[in-house]
């Protein structure tokens, strides 16, 4: 069993998504927005890093997934995401909780599977893998998908290294 947090990183708005995993299935813990009103950057990175570690706390969660950055065309919006980001990954270091990241397309192919689908598509999909009684917001869903992702990735890596054993002992023996 792992429980994964999933975080959308924004300087106004953050999404989490909190799933649990045992084997092949998934289970939806919990998931909302971190809404950043502070004017000045600095608060609002406290406000990100202090939003994350509550939800460390309350979930307890044994991985942390977060979305890569892109370069953006803005550059001043692409360099507030990585700080937003920061924030939230030194939140999950100082717990000693082990952090992920992956690509949008990543997520969105693993998801929905193709990189280019949209926010639509993507909250759709989270909404039938964890039986949702409602669509999440899509702060919401675009972190549900970050922690699906990470378990999806996960299990391809688990199910490939158990090939590569069975294969390597296969020629030894």
């Amino acid at each position: 069993m792992s429980i994964i947090l999933g975080i959308d990183p924004g300087s106004r708005i953050t999404g989490y998504g909190v799933i649990k995993q045992l084997g092949a299935k998934f289970s939806y813990l919990g998931s909302g927005c971190i809404r950043i009103t502070a004017p000045e950057l600095p608060e609002r990175l406290r406000i990100i890093h202090d939003g994350v570690s509550e939800l460390i706390q309350q979930f307890q969660p044994d991985e942390f997934a977060i979305e890569r950055v892109f370069m953006a065309r803005n550059a001043d919006s692409a360099l507030k995401l990585g700080q937003a980001r920061g924030a939230a990954i030194v939140a999950a270091a100082c717990r000693d909780i082990p952090v992920y990241e992956y690509s949008a397309r990543e997520v969105k192919q693993a998801v929905v599977g193709t990189g280019g689908a949209d926010k639509t598509q993507v909250q759709h999909m989270v909404k039938q893998i964890l039986s949702l009684p409602a669509t999440p917001q899509a702060d919401a869903a675009d972190a549900l998908a970050i922690a699906l992702c990470h378990s999806h990735t996960r299990q391809s890596l688990i199910a490939m290294s158990g090939k590569v054993s069975g294969q390597a002992r296969g020629r030894w023996r």
